[in-house]
């Protein structure tokens, strides 16, 4: 449920990061929160929980490209604003960026909104950068989403 709690939180606290809302998923039950979880520790995706003393206080996740195997396809991403600028991100980063080397992925890539720029940010000081490519944001008209990639480093 920690899973439920933080992913919520980001829901809540950055509403226009993400392509899903607050609304929709707060109405998932804990079975489907559940099967969720499990979902995003797959053989073809993982999903991290930053967790501090007590409480999850970040979230990321990742999943191997349908069509291309060599991409670590990087989703979710979101820390707490009163964990921000700690290295929690980065400590997410580096945990896909390996777990994308164990799959034997050379790409990681993620979108990010193009109002967003404290995260655009936040990834280029990781190493993306962007592609050119862009699509629309689905919850926003007056938003698209930039893309981003990276190799996968070898540590």
């Amino acid at each position: 449920m920690q899973f439920k709690a933080v992913r919520l939180a980001a829901l809540r606290d950055s509403p226009g990061a993400f392509g899903s809302t607050f609304a929709k998923e707060s109405q998932y039950t804990d079975a489907e929160w559940s099967k969720r979880a499990v979902e995003w520790s797959s053989q073809k995706s993982i999903g991290y929980l930053a967790i501090d003393a007590e409480n999850a206080c970040g979230i990321a996740a990742a999943f191997l490209h349908r069509e291309d195997l060599r991409i670590a396809c990087v989703v979710s991403m979101w820390v707490a604003p009163g964990h921000r600028r700690s290295g929690i991100g980065r400590m997410l980063i580096d945990a896909i960026n390996a777990w994308g080397r164990q799959c034997g992925a050379v790409t990681m890539r993620l979108n990010v909104t193009s109002n967003n720029t404290t995260a655009i940010e936040f990834y280029k000081r990781n190493g993306f950068l962007m592609t050119g490519n862009t699509e629309p944001y689905p919850n926003d008209p007056a938003i698209f989403e930039y893309e981003m990639t990276r190799p996968v480093l070898a540590v």
